[in-house]
């Protein structure tokens, strides 16, 4: 039985069929909460722990959807490519925003780190949760973090990010769409990303912009703040 799940099929086919009842779920209920991936983490998890299936065999499969991350970010860069124009006309606008949000994100984790006196390894592993993982990942090694922590900060940075997003615009009388796209790109990554192409094109061009610009601010000038500080 286990040479037949020790395959990537088996992996690939528990992922896809769990994010589609989260997209299911969502569709239904309506609710923010019910947002697909993380539907897909919990009910993964406990498939695996009720089965009593290893990790390591739908690991196997899930390794192959992973690879794709790094090529879909990418793609996130066609709605910029529509929209480059508007990137113009509002170029300082959207590099102080950011700016802004890379290093509100490093001193508020610095911040709670020192007042709950967390472990360093813990802080610098939370430091880089606002990147995509590859970038998260590359960072967490250099600052000497801990990957699975990484790995679960920047997951539930975007689905949280996703979720409230809408709730914090409301309040907050956020209505610009190039304000909407470079609050949820810089925040949230790719996850926000998908929620600001909800919202509209302009939107989601402007978050994927700031994925790669807050990415690159992140894994260039958090290391030497760190030896600064």
């Amino acid at each position: 039985m286990y040479n037949i799940l020790e395959t990537q099929v088996f992996g690939i086919i528990v992922t896809i069929l769990f994010f589609n009842l989260g997209i299911f779920l969502q569709k239904k209920t309506k609710n923010p909460l019910m947002n697909p991936l993380l539907i897909a983490i919990i009910g993964i998890i406990l498939f695996l722990n009720i089965t009593k299936i290893p990790y390591e065999s739908f690991k196997i499969g899930a390794d192959s959807i992973n690879f794709f991350l790094g090529p879909v970010t990418v793609v996130l860069a066609v709605p910029l490519y529509k929209q480059f124009d508007l990137f113009k006309k509002h170029l300082l606008e959207i590099v102080i925003g950011i700016g802004c949000g890379v290093f509100s994100s490093f001193f508020s984790i610095k911040l709670i780190g020192m007042l709950t006196n967390a472990n360093i390894s813990i802080i610098n592993s939370l430091i880089p949760k606002s990147i995509t993982t590859p970038m998260g990942l590359s960072l967490t090694n250099t600052i000497n973090g801990v990957e699975a922590v990484t790995v679960v900060a920047i997951i539930f940075t975007g689905i949280l990010g996703a979720i409230i997003a809408p709730l914090v615009f409301k309040v907050g009388k956020i209505n610009h769409p190039v304000a909407k796209g470079i609050a949820l790109g810089t925040s949230a990554h790719a996850l926000g990303t998908t929620k600001a192409l909800e919202m509209g094109e302009v939107e989601g061009a402007m978050s994927g912009l700031s994925i790669g610009i807050s990415g690159i601010l992140t894994v260039v000038l958090i290391p030497i703040i760190l030896n600064l500080v």
